[in-house]
């Protein structure tokens, strides 16, 4: 799909971001899409900040929250679209349940979009499997780094060691995610975050 190509390095990239978001009314969804380390969840905080600069009422949820552990990427994108998405584009509140790490399993309690969300603000959602289902998406945001940069960025996160053991299954779930939704070919802006 052609679109809006960018990068972070490009002044004012934030605002190519923005101009693409589709006016609205009701919840607006933006999905930021790419393989680990390749920097979607700095994309989503620089497009954040752009966007509550402008007065809009913004979340960020984090697939983070979605998936079902290190196995659990593909459930995490299921459970976007059928807990959070669908909800939204019926026009109904969206009800989801966090993953808890550290205890391995669904949070007892709720999780909702803050109420000045609710009522007509935008959702962006970051993490691999986000944009698995395009046709629920008012904007769906590829974010690439070179391979190189991704391996040294995962070297260097904070939670690295835990993560070290799960990332040739993580990488196999990726590109099974990939290969199988093609973010990156539905996608109406690409982000370069060299």
């Amino acid at each position: 799909m052609s679109g809006v190509r960018t990068g972070t390095g490009v002044p004012g990239w934030t605002e190519n971001v923005v101009a693409a978001l589709p006016g609205g009314t009701g919840v607006r969804v933006v999905a930021i899409e790419g393989r680990s380390g390749a920097g979607k969840s700095t994309v989503a905080a620089h497009l954040r900040e752009a966007l509550s600069a402008r007065g809009e009422a913004v979340y960020v949820l984090t697939m983070e929250d979605l998936y079902a552990g290190w196995d659990g990427l593909a459930e995490g994108a299921r459970l976007l679209r059928t807990r959070v998405l669908a909800p939204l584009a019926r026009g109904e509140e969206p009800v989801w349940h966090r993953w808890d790490w550290q205890h391995g399993r669904r949070s007892d309690e709720p999780s909702r979009l803050p109420d000045e969300v609710s009522l007509g603000g935008i959702l962006v959602v970051e993490g691999t499997g986000s944009g698995a289902s395009p046709a629920l998406l008012d904007l769906l945001v590829w974010v690439h780094a070179p391979e190189p940069e991704r391996i040294r960025r995962l070297d260097e996160r904070e939670d690295a060691q835990l993560y070290i053991p799960h990332r040739a299954a993580w990488a196999a779930q990726e590109a099974h995610h990939l290969d199988r939704h093609r973010p990156q070919t539905h996608a109406r802006v690409q982000v370069d975050n060299t």
